[in-house]
This record gives structure tokens, sequence and C-alpha cells, in this order.
């Protein structure tokens, strides 16, 4: 048992109670106004200090401690927050500027509510003015100083401008700089020399549009000209010969210190000094073009520059190779010469010309012979030496040769792409070459068309020809390829290697489709007259999906059996050939009709005579009965009764069978068995039964004819004895009647099939 008091238990789930209810109770507020008041006006000078304030009121439930969150926007931006328990707050601009300027609104939020004041729109008239400060005023020409131009009390994003004014001119904008602060340092370049005035002033931009400021202070600028342009210098002449020494001198007469000279040629600096410099060096090929000094103080540069023209005292001398095209085991020759000197410097007697291999001395000339082939080739190249009148040694050496003896083309061999040609069918053909260097051009000659050519530049290229279909093997031996990479030399002709290495297809002929009889199965046999094998032959019936069989055989002819015809074999056939041209061709059709064995004929036979039999049988009782009926019964009366015999022609067709088949030809009819139409009976006239019966003598033995009759007389005898007797029943009547009837038309079916 539960030892604890009850009333702990109670008190517990009292408690849980109470504060279950207490959490279900939600404070009730609501937010009846909220207040934005701009103080001193809404409209103020720059400058002026500017008092906002936001102020609630909301009606509650006595919540303690109620808190409040204020959020104070400018132009829909976010610019204070603050969360108090006080029902207000105040947002001071001290003091206010152009950028304060805009609509402003207060929201506040009281815990799941909020709710926002009307806008209040401040306008603050009015910008600071400026003040530039330049920390040089009398700069030289291009020389680069700083301009600082500032507006302290701003706020927002300012956009400074600076302008230069001359006296009595406009004003120009010499350059603008934007800073998020509320000054700007930039630097200034004046190139225009004499006095001239700066100042500076600024934009801001509002949401109403943008503001700018008044100018700022204005400063008086004095731009001096530089004179460090250097003077330059060259010794003993600009013109000058091959070996001759030269001295540049390169100076600036400026009272300035720190100015560096350089002397430069196709930017390449030659040397480097201060204020000024002297370079000297001997003059030798190549050194022809413009000198440049240029002197250099700060950010501010000078020059000047002369051109200096070197006479060469012999050319450059120049290598040549006979003949141009070099094959293996030709003769060339290599020539070393120079097309000009100075006879006034030198001697033609003191030139000394040698002949080099990959670096290495040959023969000392100016020609060289040798035997082309892999051991010649190589890099040639030539040297010239010569001594001047004063004593100077020069030697100059020429370009580089490369002599590489060409390879003559070989025999070019003519082959089919994919070394297969299908008959019939265009074709393409490859001529190329084992040996021989590029590049080579091949030319096709082809019957009945022009001939045409291919030039191969690059290893990985081949001379592929495009060519219309042939009919005959023998035509291939037409195809003729030259090949040819020298002009002085006649060209190689392919031979006739074409055939030999080419496979070729002949596309099939037309097959023909013949029926082939052996007992009860059939051989569909499938040939044609041509055509290279291996050769496939595909058998279809027409009238059902797919193909039936298919073989493929290296024979002109295939075979498809067919084993015990039956009645679903009928119908038509056709076969397709192909190979590997692709080229299927198709057959006529044949057609296969099946009709009923012998055996079977005889079985029906014995079948119906039995069925005749039995119907005698039937009939010879039933006349017992109707003896036996007519002793029993004194006098029967009835009436007239009269059939209608008429001849059945039991024709039996029989149009499919098990066992044997016959086959004929397209458009041949097939034999066809009817069965003749029975005629009815007329019951109401027992005279045109009897006329009847006596007209259809066609086929009918007599006999029949007299049994009939004397049926007939028997029937009236019964049926005037039988009416003496008036007590017998309607029904009995006809009964009787209904005898009669039946024995006359068992004995008139006796009588057809007895015939």
């Amino acid at each position: 048992m539960d030892s604890r008091p009850p009333n702990l238990l109670l008190l517990l789930l009292t408690s849980l109670l109470y504060f279950w209810q207490c959490a279900r109770v939600q404070a009730s507020y609501t937010i009846d106004n909220v207040g934005l008041t701009v103080q001193p006006s809404s409209t103020v000078e720059s400058g002026t200090p500017v008092t906002l304030r936001c102020q609630v009121r909301v009606s509650h439930d006595n919540i303690p401690h109620l808190t409040h969150t204020f959020q104070l926007t400018q132009d829909d931006v976010l610019v204070s927050s603050s969360t108090t328990t006080e029902d207000s707050v105040v947002y001071k601009l001290s003091p206010a500027r152009a950028a304060d300027s805009g609509s402003y609104q207060c929201r506040v939020t009281v815990k799941e509510k909020s709710k926002a004041s009307e806008s209040k729109k401040l306008d603050v008239t009015g910008l600071q003015t400026p003040i530039l400060y330049l920390n040089k005023t009398t700069p030289y020409q291009s020389e680069e100083f700083t301009a600082t131009c500032s507006a302290p009390g701003e706020k927002g994003a300012l956009v400074f401008q600076f302008h230069q004014r001359f006296r009595g001119g406009n004003p120009e904008k010499i350059k603008q700089a934007a800073s998020t602060g509320n000054s700007s340092e930039t630097t200034l370049v004046l190139s225009r020399l004499g006095n001239s005035i700066l100042y500076c002033d600024y934009e801001v931009g509002l949401v109403s549009g943008v503001r700018r400021s008044n100018r700022s202070n204005e400063i008086s600028v004095l731009v001096k000209a530089l004179h460090i342009t250097p003077i330059m210098n060259i010794l003993p002449s600009s013109n000058v010969s091959e070996g001759d020494i030269i001295e540049v001198v390169c100076r600036v007469v400026s009272d300035l210190k720190n100015i560096e000279v350089f002397l430069t040629r196709d930017r390449r600096i030659l040397k480097q000094a201060l204020v000024s410099l002297s370079h000297r060096f001997t003059t030798k090929e190549g050194d022809s073009g413009e000198l440049v000094c240029k002197a250099e103080w700060g950010n501010v540069q000078q020059k000047s520059n002369q051109t200096i023209r070197v006479k060469e005292l012999f050319s450059k001398p120049h290598l040549t190779v006979s003949p141009t095209d070099i094959f293996e085991g030709h003769t060339f020759e290599l020539t070393c010469s120079v097309s000009s000197y100075d006879p006034q410097k030198i001697e033609n007697d003191t030139m000394l010309f040698s002949i080099y291999k990959d670096g290495v001395e040959l023969k000392n000339g100016t020609n060289y012979h040798a035997r082309a082939g892999p051991s010649a080739n190589g890099n040639y190249s030539c040297k010239v030496k010569a001594h001047s009148l004063d004593y100077h040694n020069f030697s100059k050496d020429s370009k580089s040769v490369v002599v590489e003896a060409k390879v003559p083309v070989s025999e070019p061999m003519l082959s089919v792409v994919g070394g297969t040609l299908v008959l019939e069918k265009p074709f393409q053909l490859i001529c190329h070459s084992d040996r021989g260097t590029l590049p080579i051009v091949y030319t096709l000659y082809a019957p009945k068309r022009p001939a045409e050519s291919r030039k191969v530049s690059k290893p990985w290229e081949q001379a592929i020809f495009n060519s219309s279909a042939i009919y005959k093997n023998s035509d291939l031996k037409k195809f003729l390829c030259h090949a040819r990479n020298s002009l002085n030399e006649p060209p190689m002709t392919s031979g006739q290697q074409l055939l030999d290495s080419t496979i070729i297809i002949e596309p099939v002929s037309k097959p023909v489709l013949r029926d082939v009889s052996d007992g009860q199965d059939v051989n569909l046999v499938c040939s044609v007259q041509k055509g290279t094998p291996p050769i496939t032959f595909t058998w279809y019936h027409t009238k059902k999906a797919g193909a039936l069989d298919f073989q493929t055989t290296k024979k002109l002819e295939g075979s498809y059996r067919i084993s015990h015809v039956k009645g679903e074999h009928k119908g038509e056939y056709y076969c397709e050939s192909t190979n590997l041209a692709n080229k299927t061709k198709m057959s006529d059709t044949i057609s296969i009709g099946v009709k009923l064995a012998g055996w079977k004929k005889g079985l029906i036979a014995a079948f119906c005579i039995l069925v005749i039999l039995a119907l005698i049988l039937v009939i010879i009782f039933k006349r017992r009965l109707l003896g036996f009926k007519r002793k029993t019964t004194a006098e029967l009366s009835v009436k007239t009764a009269s059939t209608n015999v008429e001849r059945l022609s039991l024709t039996q067709a029989v149009n499919e069978s098990d066992d044997q088949y016959s086959v004929t030809s397209p458009g041949k009819p097939e034999p066809q068995f009817i069965e003749a139409p029975t005629k009815q009976a007329d019951p109401t006239s027992a005279q045109g039964t009897d006329n009847e019966v006596r007209n259809s003598k066609q086929g009918v033995p007599e006999p029949a004819e007299s049994q009939g009759s004397v049926e007939y007389a028997q029937l009236n005898r019964d049926v005037a004895h039988h009416s003496n007797h008036g007590d017998h029943s309607v029904q009995d009547d006809y009964s009787v009647q209904d005898d009669h009837m039946t024995d006359s038309s068992v004995a008139n079916n006796t009588a057809d099939h007895g015939e």
C-alpha cells in the first residue's frame, strides 16, 4: 500500500492543475499609438542640432516589465535600434548635415505585435564650404604634387572635384576623386607653364537628388619650366665605318641634383649615370640605328636622340646550294660569296673563305662539291676573314644552310580501300609509295575519266581517289597510278598488283525458286546464276510473318524441305538471295495446293455405303411394321397423301488432306468441287408430285419407279379401308399418314443410293 498521506497527493494534483491553467491564460495587450516628432523643425540649416523622439502608448492587463523595441529608419534604411521598458526614445543629430535629410519613420515592437508611426520629413539645407590644401604652390612643369580637399563636418558619400582657372579664362575640371570620408587627397600634375588658380568643391548624393557645395578657398599656383633636356654628342661623327671607335656623351646642365641620365638603343640601356655620362665602343655590323639619351628627375623625363650609320667593310657572306632539289646519289655544290666590300678599307686579296659542316671546317675556299646521301646531310655554313688597312681583323659568318638529300619516290602501289571491291558499286582507291621524300604528287589514270592528282605533304596523309562502279573484274587492270616528287625526274608508275590484292565480290543474280517432290515431302530449291559465295538464301510464305528458314552456303543454290505436307502448307512461296555485296534479290512466287489422298477417298466411299445399308434396313423394318398394322385394322380411310420425290445428288468435295498436294503456277485456277442443290417437296399437291416422279427419269432405273407405283396404290387402299371405320381418332389418321410419308421418302432415298 501507498504510505504517503492522501492530502499530499491532492495538493500535488491541485498545483499541477493551477500551473496548467496559468499556462493556458495569455496576457492581453494592444498598441494604441506610435508617434514621431522632429525638433526644432522639419527644415533646418546645416549645423543645427535636431532631436527625433519616438513614443508609444500600449494598453495591457497589468503586464509587469513590458518591453518595447524601437527601430528608426531614414528612407527605409535602419539608423537606430533599441529595446527598453520606457515608452519613448530620443535620437539626436548634433549637428544635422545635408546627408541627414530624408524621410524618417519609427516602428515599435511589443512581444509579437508591431506598429509604425507616420513618416516625418527632415530637410537640412546648405553644405559646408570645403577647404583646399596644396603641398607645393610652385611646381615644375609635369612635376607631381599633392592636393587635399576636405569638409570636416559633412557626412555621406562625398565626391570631390579639383578645378584650375587661368586669368581671363573659364574654370576647367582637372581631376575628380571619390571618397567614403569627408576629405580626399590626390596627386596633381600641371603641364602648362605660368600662373593659375586652383580650387575644389564636392557633391553629396541624396534620395531627393544631388547637392553641390560652394567653392573652396582659391590658391594661386606658378608652374615653372624644368630644364633637364640632355645634351648629346657623338665623336668623331655619326657616320662611321665598321671597326671605327666612337664616343657618345650625354650631360644635363641644371642646378638640380639627383638627375639620372640613361643611354639606350632599341629599348636596351647601354649606360646609366648621374647628371652626365660618356660611352665609348668599337662599331660593328648591326650597330646602325638610333641612340637615345634620357634625363629623369622624379617623375619628369626629357630626352634627346641621334642616329648613327655604320658602313660595312664587307657584307655578310652568303652560302648557296646547287641544285635546289638534291636527291640521293646526285652531286651538289656549295658556294660562299660576299655581295660588297669597301675597297678603301680592305683589299679583296686579304679575304679568306672557309666552308663548315656542323661547325667543323671542311675546306678553305669559296666552293665545295659532295655526293648527296645520308653521310652528306647536315648544317653547312661559311666564314670570311679579312684585314683592314689599319691592321684590324674582321670575320663574319653566313647563315646556316640545311642539306638533306631527298629520297626518290619508289614504285607506287594501288589498292582498294578496305581490300574488298563490290562490283556495280562505287569504291575508293589509295595510291602509296613506301619510299620517297615528301611532298609527293600522286596521279590516278582511270578508264573513261580525266586524270586526277593528289599532293601528299604530311606523313599521315594519303592519296585517296573516288571511283565510279565497275562491272567486270578485268576493269581493274585499266587503273594506273603515277608518283613524282621531283620535276627533274620522270614519274614512277604502279604495277598490275591491284587485281591480285583485291577481293572482288560479285552481287547475286535474281534467284529462281522451284519445287522438287519426294513422296509426301517437298524441297523448295532456290538458285542463282551468279554471285560470289558465301550466299544466304531465305524462304518466305506470303501469308506468314517472318522468314521460314535461311541457309548460308558456298554453292549457288540452297533448299528448304517441307516434310509431311499438310493443309497448312498450301499457299504461295518465294525466296531471297544475298551475299557480302549486301544487295538482296527476290524470286517469283510459286503456289502449293493440297488434295485428298486415294485411301481417304476410299474410306469416305465405304462410309457412304454403310450409311446406305443402314437406311435400307430401316425401310425394311418400317414396311413390316406397316403390314402388321394393315392386318389389325379392318378399315382405314385417309386422304390421299402425296410426296415429292426428288433426286438428290450427293457430291462430296474435299479440299485438304494430310498426304497429297498439287503445285500450280501463279494465276492457274485450282479444280473446284460444287455441291448440287436439293429441291424441296410441295406437300399441298399430290398430283404435282406424281408428275415430278414420272418426269424425273434421268439417271433413275425402271425398277425403282415400279416399286414407287406399287407403294402408292397400296397406300390408297389402306386409306380407303381406314375411311370406313369412323370410330378411329384423327390422331391415328395422322400417325398412319406420317408413317406412309416416311416410307415413301426412304424409298426415294434408297433409289438414289442404288443408282
